[in-house]
């Protein structure tokens, strides 16, 4: 499996799960509310960019093989 694919799964697990548990907490009214409204916020703007990140190391690294590889 291709490590792209693998990041972007762990990415939308992360997204979706913060996102239920913000709904659950939400419908059953806690007092840490407040606490995972911004939890899911942050990690809304976080995952994505830590992907990017993620996507382009792996970019970088199978350049590097591939330019060994030609030598």
């Amino acid at each position: 499996m291709n490590i792209k694919r693998i990041l972007a799964i762990i990415a939308i697990i992360l997204l979706v799960g913060m996102y239920a548990t913000t709904l659950i907490v939400a419908l059953i009214g806690g007092p840490n509310l407040m606490f995972y409204l911004g939890l899911s916020i942050a990690a809304t703007l976080i995952v994505p960019i830590l992907l990017f990140c993620g996507i382009e190391i792996a970019k970088k690294i199978k350049e590097k093989k591939e330019q060994n590889n030609n030598f």
